[in-house]
C-alpha cells in the first residue's frame, strides 16, 4: 500500500460534521486507526504509515503556504478544539513544522482580561485573526464561549451582559452569532478549518498518569485539568451541541480521532491539504514597471558575472606567464 493511500482511501466524509445533523460524538470512535485493509497492516506498520505521509503533507504545505503569502488574497484560520490531554499542541507542532514562521501565527487563548470584557466575546477573537497571505492557528477559541462557559455559567456573571441569563435561547444567540462571524469571514478570503480532537475519557485519563509519572512531563499537568474532567458528560453534552449547532457549509467541524496520535495528526494533515488544494492561488504577475526593472537587473547582474569571470582568467593567465 502507498503511504498517501493511508489516509486518502479513507475520504473525509467520516471526519466531517455534516451541516444540519447532529455531531454524534458517542457514537463516534476515538481510536479509530484506518479501514479494515488497512488495519490488516499491523498496529506498528500503520504507526509508520502516518508518519510517512504527515512528513508529505508537511512538504506540501510548506509549498501551499509560499503561494498563499505571494498570492495575498486569503487567509487561512485554523480552530482546534479538545478536552485537556487530547493532543492540541502536540498536533499544532508536528503539523505545522515545516510551515515558514514568518507566514504562520498561533494564538492561545486563556481566560478573557478586564479590557476584553468590556468589549463583545469576539471582540479579542477579530483582533487575532490572520491577515491575508498568512495561516493563523487558534489553540481554543470564540468557542470556549459556547463549551467552558455552557459547563460553568457563574462565568457568565463577569462578562457585564445586559441579561446573563444562561437560557437555551441565550446560548442559541451564540451559536447565530459565531456562523454568522465566520460567515464573514469566509465571504472575505479567509479559510475556517475547525478540529475537534476526539479523545476517550480513558485514554485521557492514561495521558494524565503518564505526565504524573515522568518528572519532566509535570509542567504540562494542572490539578484544575483533572477537576475539569471530572465534568466530562456536561463537556461531551456542550460539545454535541455547539458541533451541531455551527457546522455550516463554509466552515464544517471535522472530527478526529485522537487516541493514536500519529493517526490524529496524519487526518488533520489530510484535511487541511485537502481543503487548501481547491484554493485558487497564485504567483502574482509582474506588472510592466517591474519587468523593466526585472530585465535590467538580470542585464546588469550578468554583466558583472561575465566581468569576473575575464578577471579570473585573465589572474590565471598572468599566474601561468611567470
Amino acid at each position: 500500500m502507498k503511504t498517501a493511500q493511508f489516509v486518502e482511501r479513507t475520504g473525509l466524509d467520516f471526519l466531517t460534521v455534516k451541516p444540519g445533523s447532529k455531531a454524534g460524538l458517542a457514537r463516534r470512535d476515538t481510536a479509530w486507526m484506518g479501514t479494515p485493509e488497512m488495519r490488516e497492516l499491523g498496529e506498528e506498520e500503520l504507526k509508520k504509515h502516518a508518519k510517512h505521509y504527515l512528513q508529505e503533507c508537511r512538504e506540501e504545505l510548506a509549498e501551499i503556504q509560499e503561494k498563499l503569502y505571494a498570492d495575498d488574497r486569503f487567509a487561512v484560520l485554523m480552530v482546534f478544539q479538545a478536552m485537556d490531554a487530547a493532543g492540541k499542541d502536540g498536533t499544532i507542532e508536528h503539523v505545522f513544522s515545516g510551515v515558514n514562521p514568518a507566514g504562520c501565527q498561533v494564538v492561545s487563548f486563556k481566560a478573557p482580561s478586564p479590557e476584553e470584557l468590556d468589549h463583545t466575546f469576539l471582540w479579542r477573537i477579530a483582533k487575532a485573526l490572520p491577515e491575508r497571505g498568512r495561516i493563523g492557528i487558534f489553540n481554543r477559541s470564540h468557542y470556549e464561549e459556547v463549551l467552558v462557559v455552557r459547563v460553568h455559567p457563574e462565568y457568565l456573571e463577569g462578562q457585564k451582559l445586559p441579561d446573563p441569563k444562561p437560557s437555551a435561547a441565550f446560548w442559541q444567540a451564540r451559536y447565530e452569532d459565531i456562523n454568522a462571524f465566520e460567515r464573514h469571514l469566509d465571504r472575505n478570503g479567509t479559510v475556517v478549518l475547525k478540529f475537534f480532537l476526539h479523545v476517550s475519557r480513558e485514554e485521557q485519563r492514561k495521558r494524565f498518569l503518564s505526565r504524573l509519572n515522568d518528572p519532566e512531563k509535570h509542567w504540562k499537568f494542572s490539578y484544575g485539568d483533572l477537576e475539569e474532567s471530572r465534568l466530562w458528560d456536561k463537556y461531551m453534552a456542550a460539545y454535541e451541541e455547539a458541533l451541531t449547532a455551527t457546522s455550516t457549509d463554509w466552515a464544517p467541524w471535522h472530527v478526529i480521532p485522537a487516541d493514536h496520535k500519529g493517526v490524529m495528526r496524519a487526518l488533520v494533515s489530510h484535511v487541511i491539504i485537502e481543503r487548501l488544494k481547491r484554493l485558487p492561488l497564485r504567483y502574482p504577475k509582474p506588472d510592466a514597471q517591474k519587468k523593466e526593472a526585472i530585465e535590467r537587473a538580470l542585464k546588469e547582474l550578468e554583466e558583472e558575472e561575465r566581468a569576473g569571470t575575464r578577471a579570473t582568467e585573465k589572474k590565471g593567465s598572468a599566474k601561468a606567464a611567470r
